[in-house]
């Protein structure tokens, strides 16, 4: 019996065997003796061969029943024979594990040599599948279990066992256990190689070497934390996003925490030091080489919330350290473990010099005694270390006296030393901030205060844009607001001027002064709309524009507005992106820039328009920090006129600012200009010099068409025709100004319309159901009192969704819109509007 043979005490079925071939020569002995016994009894006489013939069928009938009944039980196989593969059968026989073949029924229909090996069986012994060879080990009955299932239900399983030594006491004697993985694997039936049932593939493996191996390494690796956590330094390292995830006993012992508490959840780095010291270590792996070694004296937070001066060793780890920030050793610096002076000194000199901030020290003189390399670069030449220079002569005059006051705050200790705004000296165009901290003084030390500076040049520019847009945003919602109320007011005088016109004759003494009256009215209303261009509130009719198609047709007119003095140039590219703009307002946008350089050009000169293509690339090296990056088409306008002072181009885009006399102008030019750029999504620089002409950048973003946009045919401009505009049906007037809601209802009246009149949509929705629905077109004014047009909108579109609504403000169509649902249908007037406006927009509606 070998030694594994005993404490498996597996039981050996007698169901249970390996194939034998048959034996050719045993089936020809048999034929040869058949065919002798016929020969003798053919040469007997028939009463000397009937005993011996009965005595023989006796014998196959014996046999065969015998057969019969063997084949019932079991012990006679009837089936089909394999096909041999020599191959195969050697590949399986030099497999390094044991490997055996089962039929459904669990009967063993090969096994290898190594499967023998590893139960150590005799060559001749009965060979039982796995299930069976260790179903008497109490060890392994669970896993064994799960095999038989997984083999009897056609699943793959693999369960790896330990295996205890037979008989007492004989691990400690030194018999190590034995590891075993047993796999079981369905294998299908195969009818094109005659194998019509499933069968079942086991394989045996031993694994107590791996498994030795790994024990011997998690031990190693075990010894290297027990070192780790007696080591007289601090360790502990952290994933990128500040989590603890080691930390040793010493550490933990010297802030006064619980080991065992801390593994339960996530530290973090800021629970054991200041945020500041925190950052630091996170930052100081940017930029470093893996691997790069960082000093730092820092204080850690001990769990009673005192402090631990210590010396951090911080380490970036190599790469393959995935998700790592830190392995940090930790250094106490208590008592006795100060470091020697020089080196202090040394490594203070180090970053003192390469600190990226300008640091100079100052005496009680208030002359500079030393300075970095960045206090150098900020201040040039002026602050060179070479010769004596007070910090005063570096900034200009108007600087010195707060200076003067801080560096007098610092020799005198002060603790809070407010920072100085200074101009640099030479360049007023450039502006930075000092701040003054005072210095220990010593004995034989000369410093009194430390100097730090900065560069605020960008900063204020940056200020003064961003307070520019707020000032020209708060102007723009006044004059929006102003708009408004003035729309309402122009609106009823253009009005009642068309009454008062229909009244009267040209011939009539009055008539001229009415038209007078319309006229201004309607010049007003042109202000009016140039106040709205300025404020973005104006409504837009965007469509697709060739810029080039455009100004080749606007170049007639702009010949005419420059007059014969002047020479008008334009320098196109050929092949322009498309744009998409209110194509009226793009033409304002370039008639105003064009009047504008002719009032500059007074004795004559060129005008010149370009465009050009505008690359995402190019456009983030144009220097303009609010330009977001993409791509542009550029019209670009420049003169040869006397130029602007810097004074003056920060002031040509605010409403109401001309440098042109008294009388000749509005000062609505630009900042219309500016208003519908940036509604449209664009911008506009100017670039100018007195005495060198102006040169006016304006970029509108570049349109990528869609597929429907690309099919849409080019807007054709042709003059409307005279229509009738008499109408029936009923009209909802809804308007909250008196004078305009008389003025409509009366014009709709004269027209052959059934006017309905409300103040309020509360009163609409009330007249509107006293009507039982019954009115075919509502007019409404947008901003109201108590309910506004579009909520209006809304209740009655929800009783009658086919109701047909015309919307009247003084604000642009976007400026409401956006409270809307998406692809509502309703009509759009914008106020100021006449007589004739208003009946062709309801017919309009009225008619579909």
């Amino acid at each position: 019996m070998t030694d594994i043979d005993a404490p498996m005490r597996y039981a050996t079925p007698a169901a249970d065997r390996t194939e034998r071939d048959g034996s050719v020569s045993l089936v020809v002995l048999l034929a040869l003796a058949l065919a002798i016994a016929a020969v003798g009894l053919a040469m007997v006489s028939r009463e000397m061969a009937e005993p011996f013939v009965l005595a023989i069928l006796a014998g196959l009938a014996v046999v065969g029943v015998f057969c019969l009944f063997a084949g019932a039980v079991g012990i006679l196989q009837f089936g089909g024979r394999y096909a041999k593969n020599d191959v195969t059968k050697a590949f399986v026989d030099n497999l390094p594990q044991g490997a055996l073949i089962a039929d459904s029924a669990g009967r063993v229909l090969y096994a290898n040599e190594a499967y023998r090996d590893l139960l150590g069986l005799e060559p001749r012994a009965t060979v039982p599948a796995p299930d069976r060879a260790f179903a008497g080990n109490p060890h392994l009955a669970e896993a064994i279990f799960r095999l038989s299932r997984a083999a009897q239900q056609g699943r793959s399983l693999r369960e790896e066992f330990r295996l205890p030594p037979p008989g007492e006491g004989e691990e400690e004697a030194g018999l190590a256990p034995r590891w075993f993985r047993i796999s079981v694997q369905p294998m299908p039936p195969d009818p094109r190689a005659g194998r019509k049932g499933a069968l079942v593939v086991w394989q045996l493996d031993e694994i107590t070497m791996d498994r030795a191996r790994e024990e011997a390494s998690f031990a190693k690796v075990q010894a290297a934390i027990a070192y780790l956590d007696s080591a007289p330094a601090g360790f502990f390292t952290a994933d990128a996003g500040g989590t603890i995830e080691y930390l040793n006993a010493t550490l933990a012992q010297w802030l006064g925490l619980d080991l065992s508490e801390v593994a339960g959840r996530a530290l973090k780095l800021q629970e054991l030091m200041s945020a500041d010291s925190a950052a630091l270590i996170a930052q100081a792996g940017r930029g470093q080489a893996q691997g790069t070694v960082r000093r730092f004296d820092i204080d850690l937070v001990k769990a009673d919330g005192t402090s631990l001066p210590v010396r951090v060793l911080h380490r970036l780890p190599r790469a393959g350290a995935s998700g790592a920030l830190a392995h940090a050793l930790v250094l106490s610096r208590g008592p006795g473990e100060a470091e020697e002076a020089g080196a202090a000194e040394l490594r203070f000199a180090r970053l003192f010099h390469s600190a990226p901030l300008a640091i100079a020290t100052v005496d009680d003189q208030g002359l500079i005694t030393a300075t970095n390399a960045a206090f150098m670069r900020l201040f040039g030449a002026a602050a060179d270390e070479s010769r004596t220079v007070s910090l005063e002569s570096l900034v200009e005059p108007d600087s010195h006296p707060a200076l003067r006051r801080a560096i007098d705050a610092a020799l005198a200790h002060q603790g809070l030393i407010e920072p100085v705004d200074i101009a640099f000296a030479g360049d007023r165009e450039r502006s930075g901030r000092i701040y003054l901290s005072p210095i220990e003084q010593t004995g034989g030390d000369h410093e009194a205060a430390i100097a730090y500076a900065i560069d605020t040049t960008e900063q204020r520019a940056l200020e003064m844009q961003i307070a520019q847009g707020q000032k020209m945003q708060a102007v723009g919602q006044l004059a929006g607001g102003i708009a408004h109320d003035f729309n309402n007011m122009l609106t009823a005088i253009i009005g009642f001027s068309d009454f008062l016109l229909m009244n009267h004759r040209p011939t009539d003494p009055a008539f001229q002064d009415i038209m007078n009256i319309k006229q201004n009215a309607n010049r007003a209303a042109g202000l009016v709309r140039q106040l709205l261009a300025f404020s973005r509130q104006q409504t837009l009719r965007p469509q697709v524009l060739q810029l080039g198609d455009v100004l080749s047709e606007l170049s007639i007119l702009l010949s005419r507005l420059l007059g014969e003095n002047i020479e008008l140039r334009l320098d196109q590219a050929g092949d322009l992106w498309p744009i998409k703009a209110d194509l009226h307002q793009f033409e304002q946008v370039i008639i105003n820039l064009a009047v504008n350089a002719r009032d500059a050009m007074t004795d004559g000169g060129k005008l010149t328009i370009r465009t050009a293509n505008v690359s995402e690339a190019e456009s983030r090296g144009l220097g303009h920090p609010e330009l977001l990056p993409g791509e542009y088409v550029l019209i670009e306008v420049r003169d040869t006129g006397c130029g602007m002072t810097p004074e003056v181009m920060r002031k040509i885009f605010e409403p109401f600012f001309s440098t042109k006399e008294i009388g000749r102008g509005t000062g609505l030019g630009l900042s219309t200009v500016y208003g519908i750029v940036k509604q449209t999504g664009g911008y506009i620089f100017a670039d100018s010099d007195a005495g060198n002409g102006t040169t006016m950048h304006v970029y509108l973003p570049r349109l990528v068409e869609t597929a429907v946009e690309a099919e849409q045919p080019p807007i054709e401009r042709r003059p409307e025709k005279p229509k009738d505009l008499t109408g029936r049906g009923t009209v909802l007037l809804v308007e909250d100004e008196d004078a305009v809601r008389s003025f409509a209802a009366r014009a709709l009246g004269q027209r052959g319309y059934n006017v309905l009149q409300a103040t309020t949509g509360v009163e609409a929705l009330e007249i509107f159901a006293g009507h039982q629905g019954e009115v075919d077109l509502v007019v409404s004014d947008v901003v109201m009192p108590e309910m506004d047009g579009p909520t209006l909108f809304e209740k009655l579109r929800r009783q009658r969704p086919d109701l047909k609504v015309i919307f009247i403000s003084g604000y642009a169509e976007d400026a409401f819109r956006q409270h809307l649902a998406e692809n509502e249908d309703f009509m759009f007037l914008q106020k100021p509007f006449d007589l004739k406006e208003l009946a062709a927009a309801v017919k309009a509606a009225l008619q579909g």
